[in-house]
């Protein structure tokens, strides 16, 4: 299927690693030129060493996005390389406090709202011009946890919550100027974030890795009917389709990638 995004410009934050860098890696495969960010100058150079693009098809920009000055300056670097956007992925975040609801204080909250919530608010706004020019798309990589809350992450959860409402507000606001925003949930994906999840996991209860996975899905994940993590390019495989204009009747929406895992329909 052709997607013709041929020569549109995306930008693509949390790009060092994981969906984020999986879905670079769609974008530029299906014709595009692709910005990524990240915090590490050094590791988002390499991410996009390893990316299989064209030369001058990707640009990699280090920027804080809980900074606003920084991402004035990230909008700054990206229009000079590549000019105007007409896609925006943002797919940056982090697990954020985790525990008892009575155990995480005020400082936690606000890392991981700051972080998972405002950054994506703060990111949309900075370029949200560009992608009301007739044909833009934009999505935000939400979760499982925002329509399935679970207990020792109501921090996460919340957050993502807000993604969904904050995606399905802006649909309707700027659905008229050509910009099409939707969201992705996944669940329980292959990526750095659940290596570090697991890793702990085995740790606290004397387990290997395989085995924490396999005790993660069968407690806390029951729904999960596949029974594996999933791959970061089934995620990807979907932003993918909505940055395009095979997607050009969908707006509003939240696509689950998640395995089943979310028990309600």
């Amino acid at each position: 299927m052709d997607f013709g995004i041929t020569g549109k410009k995306a930008l693509v934050t949390g790009a060092d690693s994981g969906i984020g860098w999986h879905t670079a890696q769609a974008l530029l495969g299906e014709g595009a030129t692709v910005a990524v960010t990240d915090l590490d100058q050094g590791r988002l150079d390499d991410a996009a060493r390893r990316l299989d693009a064209k030369q001058d098809a990707v640009h990699a920009f280090a920027a804080d996005l809980t900074d606003p000055d920084d991402v004035a300056r990230l909008h700054e670097r990206v229009t000079d390389a590549v000019g105007a956007i007409d896609i925006l992925v943002h797919s940056a975040g982090i697990t954020g406090a985790q525990g008892a609801f009575h155990e995480i204080d005020d400082a936690g909250w606000s890392t991981t709202i700051e972080t998972d919530l405002l950054a994506p608010v703060r990111v949309t706004r900075e370029f949200l011009p560009e992608l009301r020019r007739g044909w833009g798309r934009l999505v935000f990589v939400a979760s499982e946890d925002a329509v399935q809350p679970y207990a020792n992450e109501l921090p996460y959860c919340a957050a993502k919550a807000g993604i969904l409402a904050l995606s399905k507000g802006l649909s309707r606001a700027y659905a008229q100027d050509g910009l099409l925003v939707n969201a992705v949930s996944p669940a329980f994906i292959h990526t750095p974030m659940t290596d570090a999840m697991m890793r702990q996991r085995a740790d606290r209860l004397g387990t290997s890795v395989n085995d924490a996975i396999g005790s993660f899905l069968d407690q806390e994940r029951p729904f999960l009917e596949l029974k594996r993590r999933g791959d970061p390019t089934e995620v990807a495989a979907v932003i993918a389709f909505l940055c395009s204009d095979a997607a050009s009747f969908v707006v509003g929406s939240n696509y689950r990638v998640d395995g089943g895992s979310v028990a309600t329909i």
